[in-house]
């Protein structure tokens, strides 16, 4: 698999489109782009059966699972909804990622 551009990055809020939980919101903690999968922060929650190992005892663990990144879009706070992210370049020169919709800026908060 070949590592492509993304419309989101991490530590940004987004909104699941699609999957077990559809329109729920969390925070980017990981990017795998080669894999072309996030893992969002409370969503997407397995169980693992994990061996003791040291000190750390065994048992069931819940985590969060990779999503893949067609399944996510950037969430608006000003709109309320998911959105698609346009590029603007500022008078200093520097780009910013803004929302579709209103306008709101996109950058990490």
């Amino acid at each position: 698999m070949q590592a492509t551009k993304s419309h989101v990055i991490k530590g940004e809020t987004v909104m699941v489109i699609a999957g077990k939980d559809k329109n729920k919101t969390g925070k980017v903690i990981q990017f795998m782009p080669k894999k072309n999968c996030i893992i969002v922060e409370g969503l997407n929650i397995v169980k693992r059966h994990v061996k003791a190992r040291g000190n750390e005892p065994g048992g069931i663990k819940e985590k969060e699972a990779a999503l893949h990144i067609s399944n996510v879009m950037p969430f608006c706070s000003k709109c309320a909804k998911p959105v698609r992210a346009k590029k603007t370049v500022l008078e200093n020169g520097d780009k910013m990622r803004i929302c579709g919709k209103c306008g709101n800026s996109l950058e990490k908060e």
